[in-house]
């Protein structure tokens, strides 16, 4: 099967886990319909305290279900919507699309990948150990490796349902690696 949408989830108060919902709607250019970080600018907690006017390149979350599973080998349980992410999927190498990538969810909404999730020390509040397993050094080439999802603006809006089918769009070469955001 292609990729597609494991399941939704969104929150309208600031907390590190969403619930899941049976559908969210995506705005074109504000996020999730709902969530506390929809917005045209930064709506994240620590960086609107001393950059509250830059555009909101974080309107979308995505997070791979395949790192679940591999968390869940390291003894850690997590799922969908329990690191904070809007849309959870299976089948998609999200870590290695480029910036400027188009995701097609369902048959209407459309996300632009803008860049990696920081993760974040609360990580650690979530779950004991885990910021190590989706955050670390990779002692070869000294880069470090995000592994939490990325962000994504929405370009096009529409509803978006567990089981949708994502179509991805690359754009033009040369194509620009995915940095934090």
């Amino acid at each position: 099967m292609a990729g597609h949408v494991t399941a939704v989830s969104c929150n309208a108060t600031y907390s590190f886990s969403k619930p899941n919902r049976e559908s969210i709607t995506l705005l074109a250019g504000l996020g999730v319909e709902g969530d506390v970080h929809a917005g045209e600018t930064i709506r994240h907690q620590f960086r609107m305290t001393y950059e509250p006017d830059l555009p909101n390149l974080r309107q979308v979350h995505l997070m791979h279900e395949e790192l679940f599973d591999e968390l869940a080998l390291k003894g850690f349980d997590v799922s969908a919507g329990g690191l904070g992410e809007n849309i959870t999927t299976r089948g998609v190498d999200l870590l290695g699309l480029p910036t400027g990538a188009l995701l097609h969810l369902g048959k209407q909404a459309v996300v632009e990948v803008t860049g990696l999730r920081n993760p974040c020390a609360k990580i650690n509040d979530f779950r004991t150990g885990l910021l190590g397993e989706v955050f670390a050094l990779d002692p070869v080439s000294g880069e470090f490796t995000f592994k939490s999802g990325i962000m994504a603006v929405v370009r096009r809006g529409g509803p978006v349902r567990p089981y949708d089918t994502i179509g991805i769009e690359l754009p033009p070469l040369p194509h620009r690696p995915l940095e934090r955001v």
